[in-house]
């Protein structure tokens, strides 16, 4: 993290990645196609929307545009953060809250002519407004970006979001703007950030689990949620594999009590950290003393710690 010329917290990531192994920076779109691509295309169904499941004593049957569409053994539910399912599954869950914060995301190639090099993998943080700016490398010639500011009242539109943006973050390092000024409206995911008010009771129900940010949506600020859905993933086919249609219940109850307990630290976890870097005034300045005094070594052993399973 970083404000003005004054860095915040360092962290060591090649040291950090030495303990739990290397990383790929890859777009989504490649991610999907990767995952996609070793399925049979008769497996996989797009545009089915799911109403409803129904569950019995020997499997789960999937109802879309109120007819059966399928019957199985287990379904893993999971329709992101916005879901239907979660409230069916769970009617006493008070379900999303909004945090009061607005993030921007763009992709784009490496303008020419534009020197990122002392932005690159790192944060900025105003001590004035609260906002944040990181960068990241993608691929071999693609940048990722991302802004978060306070909302005020109804999220605006791509448009909006960028001339707000860029009045925002106009005084700020001379790559921020341009960053933002190089990016179409329509390649800009504009996101009022929410997340789950409360951790749900389980991540299992009978042959149903719940998988991703549908069980543990969270703030951005760890950049923990996808990979937090990928390890849920490993977990939960680790526990089915080779599992008999009657161990079912009992292989989704032991994902559930590997998993809660992680993704409900890291819920927390990026609570905390939301709050801490939306600070402004005071309450900044004495956080960035703080950060300050935290040595290398101990910021890349938080950082290995969070990373490792």
């Amino acid at each position: 993290m970083d404000c003005g010329t004054r860095p915040l917290l360092v962290t060591d990531a090649a040291q950090a990645l030495r303990t739990v192994g290397t990383t790929a920076a890859v777009s989504r779109a490649l991610l999907h196609q990767a995952l996609r691509a070793p399925l049979p295309a008769e497996l996989v169904h797009t545009a089915t929307p799911v109403q409803r499941l129904e569950p019995d004593a020997t499997g789960v049957t999937v109802i879309s545009d109120g007819r059966p569409i399928t019957r199985a053994d287990a379904v893993i539910v999971a329709d992101g953060i916005g879901s239907r399912l979660r409230s069916q599954l769970f009617p006493d869950h008070p379900g999303l809250r909004q945090v009061g914060r607005l993030d921007l995301r763009g992709m784009l190639p490496n303008p020419p002519g534009l020197d990122v090099t002392d932005l690159l993998t790192g944060i900025l943080i105003d001590r004035r407004t609260g906002s944040m700016f990181g960068l990241f490398p993608v691929g071999e010639s693609d940048l990722y970006w991302f802004t978060d500011a306070a909302l005020h009242g109804t999220p605006p539109g791509a448009d909006e979001a960028r001339r707000e943006l860029l009045a925002l973050m106009a005084d700020w390092h001379p790559a921020v703007p341009a960053l933002i000024e190089a990016t179409p409206p329509a390649d800009i995911y504009v996101d009022p950030i929410a997340r789950l008010a409360e951790p749900l009771p389980s991540f299992a129900i009978g042959r149903i689990a719940l998988l991703g940010d549908v069980a543990h949506a969270m703030t951005p600020d760890l950049g923990q949620g996808a990979s937090q859905a990928f390890e849920d993933a490993a977990a939960v086919t680790r526990h089915l594999a080779g599992a008999e249609p009657a161990d079912v219940t009992q292989c989704l109850r032991r994902y559930d009590a590997e998993r809660r307990p992680r993704t409900s630290r890291m819920m927390r976890a990026s609570s905390r950290q939301s709050r801490l870097t939306s600070q402004t005034g005071a309450t900044a300045w004495l956080r960035d003393a703080l950060l300050c005094a935290v040595p290398r070594r101990l910021a890349t052993r938080r950082l290995a710690a969070m990373w490792r399973i």
